[in-house]
């Protein structure tokens, strides 16, 4: 069986973060890496060489496949910054609704401009998405 690629790891948050060059996209990740851990409660780490999580848990699929994974996550992609949250969760299509400017695919949510999210609505989103993780994969 494959080797899961994205898996936590010891590099440094603050260096994946200076290695942003877009000086608008470097100050909303930070701000948003600020957020996620309040409202998570988790530490930031690298997972992967490209994405920062918060919290994990172990999943197994039918097919036999494991592994643990971040229970919320973002990462600085091109064209926006990429949210990793649940497909499941309390409200989630309302919210999304209030949330801004944004595009989702699956549990991805891509923000190309911070300034057009209403923060207030993504702490709830996080905060949902984070419970409903934790209580299907029984995270304590």
């Amino acid at each position: 069986m494959a080797k899961n690629k994205t898996v936590e790891t010891s590099a440094s948050v603050h260096e994946y973060i200076e290695a942003i060059t877009e000086n608008t996209k470097k100050e909303a990740f930070e701000k948003l890496v600020k957020l996620f851990t309040s409202v998570s409660g988790y530490p930031a780490k690298m997972w992967g060489q490209a994405i920062v999580g918060f919290g994990s848990y172990h999943y197994k699929y039918e097919s036999g496949r494991e592994g643990d994974a971040p229970i919320v996550a973002l990462s600085s992609r091109a064209k926006s910054i990429v949210l990793y949250l649940g497909t499941s969760f309390e409200k989630r299509d309302e919210l999304l609704k209030s949330l801004g400017h944004h595009k989702v695919s699956g549990g991805c949510v891509h923000i190309p401009d911070l300034k057009k999210i209403d923060l207030t609505v993504l702490k709830t989103i996080i905060h949902n998405s984070m419970e409903y993780t934790q209580k299907v994969h029984q995270v304590s």
